[in-house]
């Protein structure tokens, strides 16, 4: 066989691209990494979920006449409590699994105003805090 056409005129040779190939190779790659990322994040997650933790709320001050509202787990399903308080300081504590952030603690003065501290702390030592003072005025610890 001969690289010529008949006739004497050489032939010519058809090369095959590359880039189509490397293209699919770099999706396919991607794709994978993508794949493996999930897989990672999901595993995450679900230990999340399975970890027990305790939450505590206090508030510290000097108002007369507050009202707190917080966020606690029963079973699994989120509520919200909410206490009016005469005195302080004031603590209470829940417990939960699969506990994700964003919870908030607010604390709220009444007419006769004050002043007040809240913290929440997480088993992780996350800890939030905030104070208010006057008439009607809140602090809320959120965000943990």
């Amino acid at each position: 066989m001969s690289d010529q056409k008949p006739g004497g005129a050489p032939m010519a040779v058809r090369r095959r691209r590359r880039w189509p190939w490397v293209l699919l190779v770099v999706v396919l790659a991607l794709a994978s990494g993508g794949a493996v990322a999930v897989g990672v994040v999901a595993g995450a997650l679900s230990r999340e979920e399975t970890k027990p933790l305790r939450i505590t709320y206090e508030v510290t001050g000097t108002a007369k006449d507050v009202t707190v509202t917080y966020p606690t787990w029963r079973n699994g399903d989120l509520s919200t409590a909410r206490l009016t308080l005469r005195t302080l300081p004031w603590a209470g504590e829940t417990r939960t699994r699969g506990f994700m952030s964003g919870g908030s603690f607010a604390v709220t003065l009444g007419a006769s105003g004050g002043e007040v501290a809240c913290a929440v702390t997480v088993d992780n030592g996350t800890v939030r805090t905030a104070t208010a003072s006057g008439a009607f005025a809140t602090a809320t610890c959120g965000g943990f």
